[in-house]
């Protein structure tokens, strides 16, 4: 199996260094790989915090990922409802999985952070 890690990714979506782009494209196009949602989760967070893009640019990028497939993600409608969560409530991306893995999975969640239980599904 093989993965890519964050890294890998924000060279690609960003393309912000021509050798690294290059090479990443490579891996994200011609290769068979897995992206667990941990590297999501790292790579929407810096494109956030770092390099300040807007949510609704996130989502999109990391949806047209999901749209690949060669890519291998944990689950990819977990991730395009956490997706969709993210970029339309100020929640932050992992509580945002948590949020769809209720949504998605029926999942109970505990929790004692005020925002994310007042909108769990019991």
């Amino acid at each position: 199996m093989e993965i890519v890690d964050a890294n890998i990714l924000l060279r690609y979506l960003l393309k912000d260094h021509d050798e690294m782009h290059k090479a990443a494209k490579s891996i994200i196009e011609d290769r068979n790989v897995f992206i667990p949602n941990e590297v999501v989760a790292e790579t929407v967070y810096v494109l956030e915090k770092v390099y300040d893009i807007p949510r609704l640019k996130i989502r999109s990028a990391i949806n047209i990922l999901l749209d690949y497939k060669n890519l291998d993600l944990t689950s990819k409608d977990l991730l395009r409802e956490a997706l969709s969560l993210y970029s339309t409530r100020k929640l932050d991306f992992v509580d945002s999985i948590l949020l769809a893995q209720n949504h998605v999975y029926k999942h109970t969640i505990h929790t004692f952070d005020k925002k994310l239980k007042g909108l769990l599904k019991t």
